[in-house]
């Protein structure tokens, strides 16, 4: 099967970057959320990444124009999947949301579509149960910033088929990422190994051993991480990394995957990192 047109469900960071890197790798596609002020949001984040990039020589101008004239925003999301070939979901991270969602496109897609989720560790098979096609739904897990991070875990459901795999595996080689092949388990690869690392640094924040910065500054240095982890922390959302901690101590029942008491604390207080302004560093001045 050949894809042509996609539709993107989202446009918050991760929904607008996944849109800008296929509409750049040709493909058409329709970026929807449930409101023109978020739609416009989104299209202002790409129009934004389109101009740094050819203000620093990386993209000719005209190539940005023909970008941004692949992207069409909206709210209607009828309209949004009415001919797509493939529809990746970026909503919130809350299993409840997405089978909705899946639910409702499996009503208005073709029976062609294919299905794919953004989700960063909840279960494919399970999203999947509630539709009638099972087989052409996928996880494709981008990561944040999405037009810059290389890679995408690509993670089969229980009844994934090899032609869904393979489909999806194309579009996003064309689209310039590395996928790597991942079967469902909760947290699936990355986060599984690197949201507890993230969850001990919050531990060894709250109990005094080391301040914010020396801590990640020390994982920099004697690690060779590009960044620490509490600052990757506030890139990536605290609610976003409750949730999925959530999840894996949810379904693998281990104490290791127990959210630190003051990552619950922050998220209460709405410090949830870049998005809100404040998280374990202050990004407001």
């Amino acid at each position: 099967m050949e894809i042509n047109k996609v539709a993107v469900l989202g446009a918050g960071i991760m929904g607008a970057g996944i849109t800008q890197v296929l509409a750049r790798a040709g493909y058409t596609v329709a970026m929807r959320d449930l409101e023109q002020r978020f739609v416009d949001k989104g299209l202002a984040t790409i129009r934004g990444n389109l101009e740094r990039a050819v203000a620093r020589g990386k993209l000719e101008a005209a190539a940005a124009a023909a970008v941004l004239a692949r992207v069409r925003g909206t709210v209607d999301l009828k309209d949004a999947v009415a001919d797509v070939d493939l529809v990746i979901e970026a909503v919130v991270e809350v299993m409840a949301i997405k089978q909705a969602v899946f639910q409702e496109l499996d009503q208005l897609c073709p029976p062609r579509t294919l299905f794919a989720s953004n989700t960063s560790g909840l279960s494919i098979t399970e999203m999947a149960a509630v539709t009638k096609r099972p087989q052409q739904l996928i996880g494709m897990h981008f990561f944040n910033p999405v037009p810059v991070m290389q890679l995408v875990e690509l993670i089969r459901g229980f009844e994934t088929t090899d032609e869904t795999f393979d489909c999806c595996r194309a579009v996003l080689e064309k689209a310039g990422k590395t996928p790597v092949e991942v079967r469902e388990a909760p947290g699936f690869a990355v986060n599984r190994i690197l949201c507890p690392m993230i969850n001990e640094a919050i531990f060894v924040l709250a109990e005094g051993v080391a301040a914010a910065a020396d801590i990640d500054r020390a994982m920099m240095l004697g690690a060779n991480h590009p960044i620490g982890p509490l600052a990757l922390a506030d890139m990536v959302g605290l609610d976003t990394l409750l949730l999925v901690l959530e999840g894996l101590h949810r379904e693998l029942g281990e104490d290791k995957y127990r959210p630190a008491p003051l990552l619950r604390k922050m998220v209460r207080a709405g410090h949830l990192g870049r998005k809100s302004g404040r998280g374990f560093y202050d990004y407001r001045k």
